[in-house]
């Protein structure tokens, strides 16, 4: 017998990562809580060494390897950098909040970069097994950083809770992947969407296990019916853990849903596009209406992830390119939206004090009126006004799904957006019509205030030109045309 050793260069961005994730794990060991800004330092030097990599070996073509199950393609590449740069932007935000909360320590940023390990293998999967195995990676490593605050009750029931659901959710994954299996006789994806193709494999097996993924799907995205865990989870984690949850594992979410149903699937797309209709349309009416009761802002913010995951699985279920690119934009978009946000959340925090609920935002504009502006673009955008970001992803979502021929879904989402942007301008008016109800003044790092900055303002600048972004997003999905 012999052993042909895979070729590892498509995978040296994951290997670069391990490596430095397990390095820091030991140095942490000897560092004193005043050394602490070494693990920092390092963690931000690995992600600026993984985009290097990714950059560098990036030439646009796919290589498949280790026996085709790890593939590196365009799609792949861009999502990667695209988690980089997500994972450095909350540790950018979350340093100056972790500190005084005791959970500025080396297991904060491992657990952080073992989770990002689990989104790059979810992008790169091109089997089941290891695409199981990157979300399995992510999901523990999250419900850890959850539970980080041992003190706090309210963390711990967050996490416990998002544990159950999640093994539930991952257990529905696993059957419906197993059934797919069973109806195939393959665990590759490509060879899983030729025997579709075909007409291989009982059809009934193959809707059950249909059924399932995307139930598993649902879950791991929050999408209505499959959302409890979304606000409890949000508002019980620390804020610095509620931003990372609710930016990075997105993009990863996106993957899993192109890698499963379009590039494995996409020769059923007639049986999961009924299902995402649903789920999109009763996502972006809940998540709406119930965030108007919302008096704590990370509550809030949790339902309106909801409404955009469910614009978000508005994209898919057009089932054309169009769709596919318009909803790797919006998801860029939100992570973008979502990171400015709960960012803003952690700089109004300060020792002993959380400023979780709408009222902290009272006046802000009297406090701070460069944070005041930051926040109004993040919140015109998150309703989907223009200029800001936000109105053009939502723009060539329902256009996707208008080509499509959901106009009554287009309708539907229209109207439930201006119901949704009532909360998002009460933030508004709050900040600039309130007299302030916290006085203490806004401290924050210099690094902190230039990330927000330049988050706020790549709002604006994106809503001005987004045709790169846009381009982006299309080029990296040419590999999968095939497949459509």
């Amino acid at each position: 017998m012999s052993f042909t050793l895979p070729d590892l260069v498509p995978v040296l961005p994951e290997i670069f990562l391990l490596v430095m994730a397990s390095a820091i794990l030991i140095l942490d060991l000897f560092l004193t809580d005043e050394n602490r800004f070494i693990s920092y330092a390092l963690t931000q030097i690995t992600l600026l060494g993984c985009a290097w990599i990714t950059l560098a070996g990036s030439d646009g073509q796919v290589i498949h390897t280790f026996g085709g199950m790890f593939v590196r393609d365009p799609m792949a590449d861009v999502l990667k950098v695209m988690v980089y740069i997500a994972v450095s932007v909350q540790l950018v935000y979350s340093r100056q909040y972790i500190r005084p909360r005791g959970m500025y320590r080396g297991e904060f940023f491992v657990l952080a970069l073992f989770a990002m390990l689990g989104m790059m293998i979810m992008i790169s999967a091109a089997n089941f097994l290891i695409l199981y195995l990157g979300l399995e990676l992510l999901s523990l490593s999250l419900y850890a950083l959850v539970a980080m605050q041992r003190d706090s009750a309210s963390a711990v029931e967050a996490a416990m809770k998002y544990f159950i659901l999640g093994a539930l959710a991952s257990g529905m994954l696993l059957y419906g992947l197993s059934l797919l299996y069973g109806a195939t006789g393959s665990l590759d994806i490509g060879t899983v969407a030729a025997a579709i193709h075909q007409g291989v494999g009982d059809h009934i097996v193959l809707a059950m296990g249909l059924v399932f993924v995307v139930a598993g799907l649902g879950f791991k995205l929050g999408l209505v019916p499959f959302h409890m865990w979304v606000p409890d989870v949000y508002q019980g984690a620390p804020t610095a853990v509620t931003l990372f949850i609710g930016s990075a594992p997105k993009i990863a979410g996106f993957a899993l849903v192109m890698r499963l149903l379009v590039e494995g699937l996409q020769g059923t797309v007639h049986d999961w596009q009924g299902m995402l209709v649903i789920m999109a349309v009763l996502s972006i009416a809940i998540g709406n209406i119930t965030a108007i009761a919302q008096t704590n802002i990370k509550r809030m913010l949790a339902f309106s992830s909801i409404s955009h995951m469910g614009f978000l699985a508005l994209g898919f279920a057009s089932g054309t390119l169009n769709g596919y690119s318009s909803a790797m934009f919006y998801v860029l978009v939100y992570v973008l939206m979502s990171l400015g946000s709960f960012g803003m959340i952690m700089l109004l925090s300060r020792q002993g004090f959380e400023a979780e609920n709408l009222e902290d935002f009272r006046g802000l504009n009297q406090r701070s009126p460069w944070y005041a502006f930051m926040m109004l673009l993040l919140m015109f955008s998150m309703a989907g006004i223009p200029p800001t970001v936000g109105f053009y992803a939502k723009l060539a979502v329902l256009q996707a799904a208008l080509q499509a021929g959901l106009l009554w879904l287009v309708v539907a989402a229209v109207l439930l957006s201006v119901v949704g942007a009532f909360y998002y301008l009460r933030v508004v008016k709050l900040m600039y019509f309130d007299a302030p109800k916290d006085t203490a003044p806004i401290v924050a790092d210099s690094d902190a205030w230039v990330m927000m900055s330049a988050n706020g303002l790549a709002i604006l600048a994106l809503g001005i030109l987004p045709q790169p972004l846009m381009a982006l997003c299309v080029y990296s999905l040419q590999s999968i045309q095939h497949s459509l």
